[in-house]
């Protein structure tokens, strides 16, 4: 997991190759402006989910996971608390993984936490079990796909 101010993206576009064409789109458009749904930048290998999700208590969240797609987060009007655990370490998975959906989920609990700012961004890779939308009430908040095989 990478978390970084969508500032000094440049520190780590080299990483993937889908990066650099993200951040430049996150720091060019305004996506509290932007209507709720879908946004493709490359078809399925790189696109935005901006939604407006109700927040959950931490001991309601599942934690994720996903095989083919890396997840940023962005949080865009509203903190937002997000539960990290490797998935190295997690041992109680709830479901099984769902392939039309990207996703199985675990009943471990986060070793960690962190705090989530507009303007930040948090990157999952599928190593990285997560759980989202931890927070009072509801906010704005786009989710990036990145195909994780991707040629961008």
């Amino acid at each position: 997991m990478i978390i970084i101010n969508l500032k000094d993206s440049a520190t780590i576009e080299a990483l993937h190759p889908a990066f650099k064409p993200l951040f430049d789109y996150l720091k060019s458009h305004n996506l509290l402006d932007m209507p709720l749904g879908r946004k493709e930048l490359d078809g399925e290998r790189l696109f935005i989910n901006n939604d407006n999700p109700t927040l959950l208590a931490a001991e309601e969240q599942r934690m994720e996971v996903h095989r083919r797609y890396i997840d940023v987060h962005i949080p865009l009007d509203h903190d937002e608390i997000l539960g990290w655990k490797s998935t190295h370490l997690c041992h109680d998975l709830s479901s099984d993984y769902e392939d039309d959906k990207d996703r199985m989920f675990y009943n471990d609990r986060p070793s960690t936490y962190v705090t989530l700012h507009p303007g930040e961004v948090c990157i999952c890779y599928p190593e990285d079990a997560h759980a989202p939308f931890i927070g009072c009430g509801s906010m704005r908040k786009a989710v990036a796909k990145v195909m994780v095989e991707s040629e961008c």
